[in-house]
């Protein structure tokens, strides 16, 4: 496991660059990789598409997963990570702008460890995103992959 990447999967420019600056901010100097669809994110976490030849045996430390994205949806990208030995066990952050109960419920049926709501106001937005940041790189211990 690299436990120097973040997976940021996120197709919002804007929340984007808010959750970059909150993690800069928190002193979180973890490699961040972005995924702007579904499709991109399993090409990254299975080695395909554009992400061919990549070491897979290299996961990120920790993914976070936005619900609505373009080609894939953030659920169709949770059910593939759970549904592979490889990747089944990497912590999963939903971090979406949805305030749907069901798409909270359905996040948790198909196995992420967390949901959170990104908050519209700027300064909470960076303090969701330090926290999240602290608890799942430092304070978190992470299942083994293999």
């Amino acid at each position: 496991m690299d436990n120097k990447v973040i997976l940021l999967v996120e197709d919002n420019a804007r929340d984007e660059a808010l959750t970059r600056r909150a993690l800069k901010k928190s002193n979180i100097v973890n490699e961040v990789v972005v995924a702007r669809d579904g499709v991109e994110a399993l090409d990254y976490l299975f080695g395909t598409g554009t992400y061919a030849g990549r070491d897979v045996t290299m996961m990120p430390q920790l993914i976070l997963l936005d619900l609505k994205l373009p080609k894939v949806n953030g659920l169709q990208v949770l059910q593939k990570i759970r549904a592979e030995e490889r990747t089944r066990r990497l912590p999963v952050v939903v971090f979406t702008s949805s305030s749907e109960e069901e798409d909270m419920i359905k996040s948790y049926d198909l196995g992420a460890n967390s949901y959170v709501r990104k908050p519209v106001d700027f300064e909470q937005f960076l303090e969701a995103t330090r926290q999240l940041g602290l608890y799942w790189l430092v304070l978190n211990q992470v299942a083994p992959t293999e």
